[in-house]
């Protein structure tokens, strides 16, 4: 599958859609000027949402400053609309290549693994563009995810060329620990970035404690 962007780490930003559309419009644009390398929304929408509105509403910021935009889970929604590069899988699709065929475009996908190779070794073989592990630590937006052990990224990483994503209670302070015990990419971030009162500012504590240089 031809790949639209390309994803090599840094800060994948997860947005809820239920958070109310002007100050969530507002706070995206704060953490985009940041610096975030790409953007998902999470399956959590409120049911009188327009979806297909509030997806070219943020699609627009993300183009404005080159930034992917994933839709988590849903993936027909990249059949609506343009303004999608691409879908996030919470577990591995069991109709992967019928969703390639029915899109009809090329698109960028990526995958949460909970600990299970399983999912790594499935994701390399169909050519995706990055693996996130979820939960690192205790997180109530992770959900029901299992914690997953340091030493399954590392194995991960030895394993597979692909980005490796780690997310779930992803603090500034425990990046630096985890660093220690295992190589990763980048960090996927809801609430550490979205709930901060600048997330324009947020945005740079996590890259410096990835060690990311700041933009010229």
């Amino acid at each position: 599958m031809e790949k639209t962007h390309e994803i090599t780490g840094g800060i994948y930003l997860v947005i809820d859609p239920c958070q109310p559309i002007n100050l969530l419009l507002q706070k995206l644009e704060s953490a985009l000027k940041g610096g975030v390398n790409a953007v998902q929304i999470w399956n959590n929408w409120d049911k009188k949402t327009d979806k297909l509105t509030l997806v070219e509403a943020i699609g627009l910021l993300c183009r404005k400053y080159q930034v992917p935009l994933f839709i988590n889970d849903e993936w027909q929604l990249l059949k609506q609309t343009l303004f999608l590069d691409g879908v996030h899988f919470d577990t591995i699709p069991n109709d992967y290549e019928f969703i390639k065929k029915a899109v009809t475009r090329s698109f960028m996908a990526g995958i949460t693994c909970s600990g299970d190779l399983n999912t790594v070794a499935w994701a390399s073989k169909h050519q995706l563009n990055y693996v996130s592990f979820c939960a690192m630590f205790p997180s109530p937006s992770a959900g029901s995810c299992s914690i997953v052990v340091p030493s399954v990224v590392k194995e991960a990483h030895e394993t597979t060329s692909l980005p490796l994503f780690v997310s779930g209670g992803i603090t500034p302070q425990n990046i630096i620990t985890l660093k220690e015990k295992t190589p990763f990419d980048g960090v996927a971030v809801i609430s550490g970035i979205m709930s901060a009162n600048d997330p324009q500012k947020q945005v740079k504590i996590y890259k410096d404690a990835l060690g990311i240089a700041p933009s010229v």
